[in-house]
């Protein structure tokens, strides 16, 4: 009994001692990073890109003001406020020498309290000389990558103040012959409060499935093992990962005023919350004269960690003829940091 007591301490002491040291070497482990914000963790992050120049030059904070063909983009239930059909296009020479654009396209249905639209949008990569490790000037072929999407939209005023709008989207990516497709729902909800100019707005966009590449250019043959002469020739399928498109939800608030005849303002404010990055916050100001003449200004993603963009600027002018087509003309310039800026055009259509 003496022995086996004797065994049993020196056991404990031992397992106590192994304890400490593990402790030990647990205080000074290696430092694994844990606050990450997400950023190039999704895919199709093309449809982030900010539509339309008025809402891109009051900073993106546009969920309360959507009231026109952009609003597809930014809430869908703002074009049920949307009086008469309109069109609206927009290009953007982008980051990075790309190319993006936007067309819109807005119907109200009156009687049934609705509106219908559609959209489509694309991001153009341009064309690149294909290169291997072994013919590194380029084998003279020529690779390019789009990614673009098409929506459909529907909203409806259930009263008089407050509207609920739903988007269906396809989304695709191709970069040579390989291509990823995703389907993917926005929606949206539109209030214009008692007091007067004051409307809120929310929407949640890019609620769909993940993008998984795949095409003929995955696609080769490998041999295994050299060392086995009749196994060299094996048809293999490179797998790549599928990734989830960039969710964000948006709430917004904007109050409208007129001055009399110096015109009038609003102001706005988005707060962001998107599932790739952290939260953030959109402020807008727009000045009108005559309802002609629009200055415009804001700031994009305040508060975001690994923002690198900030403060827009633009302008725009409306003119309408009464029982004739209108024509809405904006601009906006937006600062990128160190890759510069990115300046947008659009052109809407009142019919």
């Amino acid at each position: 009994m003496k022995k086996m007591k004797i065994i049993l301490l020196l056991f404990c002491s031992f397992s106590f001692t192994s304890l400490l040291v593990a402790q030990e070497k647990q205080e000074q482990p290696f430092k694994f990073v844990t606050n990450v914000s997400g950023v190039g963790t999704s895919a199709a992050t093309f449809l982030e890109i900010g539509v339309g120049g008025r809402a891109v030059a009051m900073g993106g904070a546009y969920a309360a003001v959507a009231n026109d063909v952009s609003a597809l983009y930014w809430n869908p239930a703002g074009i049920a406020w949307v009086q008469g059909v309109q069109a609206e296009m927009m290009h953007t020479e982008w980051l990075a020498d790309t190319k993006y654009d936007f067309v819109g396209l807005v119907i109200p249905v009156p009687y049934l309290r609705s509106s219908f639209g559609v959209s489509f949008i694309s991001l153009d990569y341009g064309e690149s000389p294909v290169r291997t490790v072994d013919r590194l000037e380029g084998t003279g072929e020529k690779y390019g990558a789009r990614d673009f999407a098409v929506a459909l939209s529907w909203a409806m005023s259930l009263t008089d103040r407050f509207s609920f709008g739903l988007s269906g989207k396809y989304i695709s990516q191709r970069i040579w012959s390989e291509t990823g497709n995703a389907m993917a729902v926005d929606v949206g909800v539109f209030y214009n409060t008692m007091l007067k100019g004051l409307r809120l707005g929310s929407s949640i966009s890019n609620f769909g499935n993940e993008i998984q590449l795949s095409g003929r250019h995955l696609t080769t043959i490998v041999d295994p093992d050299p060392r086995v002469e009749n196994f060299d020739r094996v048809p293999v399928n490179y797998k790549t990962s599928s990734y989830p498109l960039p969710l964000l939800f948006r709430v917004g608030i904007s109050y409208a005023r007129e001055i009399g005849a110096l015109g009038n303002f609003m102001l706005a404010m988005d707060v962001n919350h998107p599932s790739n990055t952290t939260e953030s916050i959109n402020f807008g100001a727009e000045y009108g004269f005559a309802k002609m003449f629009y200055l415009r200004a804001g700031y994009q993603n305040l508060y975001e960690r690994d923002s690198i963009n900030g403060p827009t600027f633009g302008g725009g002018i409306d003119y309408y003829l009464r029982g004739r087509m209108g024509i809405r003309v904006d601009y906006s310039w937006s600062d990128w940091g160190m890759l510069k800026n990115a300046q947008r055009f659009s052109l809407g259509l009142v019919f």
